[in-house]
């Protein structure tokens, strides 16, 4: 468990307005207050498309069963065999295809998906009724219609997406360089058959008057935030089309409900036609829609609640040795800036008591601090203050493992500061973190630590989050405090 600040504090100051320039940097979205992130305007998706291909996929399934034996037309056999498919190409993002995605790009992984699906139920069958075991041929039979099915459906499907595709393309903005963003646009006006209608370019403008590319219909470039979120709104933008990496504008967009995407560069994963135009295209998913979020937050939970109630001797101690030393006021409550900008109130062991409301928003580190009592340099070198907020990961305010969490005051000037940092609220904030098993705590620099919990969010999985903790557990035996 870890506390956090920085080598030197940036001075006060408030939020960029909302129509300054950010050229190409990170940036934070805002509430009409200045210390707050926003969770701004959501256009509302369509999920109209999903439907009609789980339902071919339930529909083949029970159509293929029609050529097995009338034993086997039980719903304990076909219901599993329903699940697992709709769960398999859930997973291989199969009901949420490109516009222009053709059904023989996707055979490979629908194939192999309705292969396993049926393996495993004959296997199923075979092992607890064996009398009842279907054969190959009657299986294959089965696997080969359910996959010529669902293959000739999707083509119909997917061929009727690309004529509604082509005929009303979804409104985009491309993000990245003047010169390169207009060359994808220009492609894109081309080639209408991918769907998208690029209004608006977000980037630095021009120098010189650099020559539009040939079929560019002069789009405007947006450089501040009042432009984006008029673009947005008075064009329906759907998409956000990334030329170049840059996380903070990638949050803002998912933000506003806008799928994002990554073109170019040199290899992507995904079948041959993943592409529009030749330009290597994949889907950036929020956080918030990755697998394994919800494992996240049941560890939290089946951590934090027995932690907690075995800390309690050791919390009550805690309590007692600041009432001693500090006085009436155990408990110090401050607020901090959560996942997408969401305030929350954290708890801590008070060690100092400010001066004033001012001295605790503002202060950046009390380490050294005279007026520390004995008690209160104790719990913060080993880091005992930060128990309680066990209590937060319970409430949901927090998870066991993300980024640090800050001071609306501070989150406000390191966003304006370090590119990248608003986009370290994509997932819940953390008791500990990447940044912090790697020595950056106390007065470290916040760019590095930002670095860390971009790469932590971009890369996160379960297994990670387990080794974090057991790093913080061996850190716990030699603490140097904050």
């Amino acid at each position: 468990m870890t506390t956090e600040s920085t080598s030197i504090p940036p001075s006060p100051g408030p939020w960029p307005t909302a129509g300054q320039s950010f050229g190409r940097a990170s940036l934070a979205t805002r509430r009409r207050r200045t210390d707050r992130l926003a969770l701004p305007y959501r256009p509302a998706r369509s999920r109209s498309g999903v439907l009609p291909l789980v339902a071919v996929d339930c529909l083949a399934v029970l159509s293929a069963a029609a050529l097995l034996s009338g034993a086997h037309h039980d719903a304990r056999l076909l219901l599993p065999i329903v699940a697992l498919v709709l769960v398999l190409d859930g997973r291989a993002g199969l009901y949420r295809p490109a516009a222009h995605t053709r059904a023989l790009d996707e055979l490979p992984a629908l194939a192999s998906r309705a292969g396993v699906a049926w393996c495993l139920a004959a296997a199923g069958v075979a092992a607890f009724s064996p009398a009842l075991a279907i054969g190959p041929l009657r299986l294959c039979a089965a696997y080969g219609f359910h996959v010529g099915a669902v293959t000739l459906v999707r083509a119909l499907l997917l061929a009727r997406r690309r004529r509604v595709a082509r005929a009303n393309p979804r409104s985009a903005l491309v993000i990245g360089g003047a010169g390169a963003a207009r060359r994808f646009a220009a492609a894109a006006v081309q080639h209408p058959e991918y769907g998208v209608r690029p209004v608006g370019i977000v980037g630095v403008p021009e120098q010189g008057g650099a020559p539009r590319p040939a079929g560019e219909p002069g789009l405007p470039v947006l450089t501040t935030t009042e432009e984006i979120h008029r673009a947005v709104i008075q064009n329906t933008v759907r998409d956000a089309v990334f030329l170049d990496d840059d996380p903070g504008l990638v949050t803002l967009f998912q933000h506003y409900g806008c799928t994002t995407w990554r073109v170019g560069g040199r290899q992507q994963a995904g079948p041959m036609g993943a592409h529009m135009w030749g330009y290597a295209w994949h889907r950036l998913v929020p956080p918030a829609e990755r697998r394994g979020l919800t494992a996240k937050r049941a560890l939290d939970i089946a951590f934090a609640a027995p932690a907690l109630a075995l800390a309690l001797p050791v919390l009550l101690l805690c309590a007692l040795a600041v009432r001693l030393s500090d006085g009436p006021g155990v408990l110090f409550r401050q607020e901090r800036v959560g996942q997408h900008g969401r305030h929350f109130t954290l708890l801590k062991f008070r060690t100092l008591r400010p001066s004033d409301d001012t001295e605790s928003a503002t202060r950046w580190n009390v380490a050294g601090d005279r007026r520390m009592s004995a008690a209160g340099s104790f719990l913060r070198k080993s880091s005992l203050d930060e128990l309680p907020q066990l209590w937060n990961i319970l409430r949901g305010d927090m998870s066991l493992v993300g980024p640090r969490p800050e001071r609306p005051y501070f989150v406000a000037q390191f966003s304006k500061i370090h590119t990248g940092y608003a986009a370290r609220h994509r997932m819940p904030v953390g008791l500990t973190g990447l940044a912090q098993v790697n020595g950056l705590r106390g007065d470290t620099s916040i760019e590095d630590r930002c670095r860390f919990d971009n790469h932590y969010i971009d890369h996160w999985s379960l297994w990670q989050d387990f080794c974090i903790l057991l790093r913080t557990a061996a850190g716990l035996v030699r603490p140097t405090g904050s």
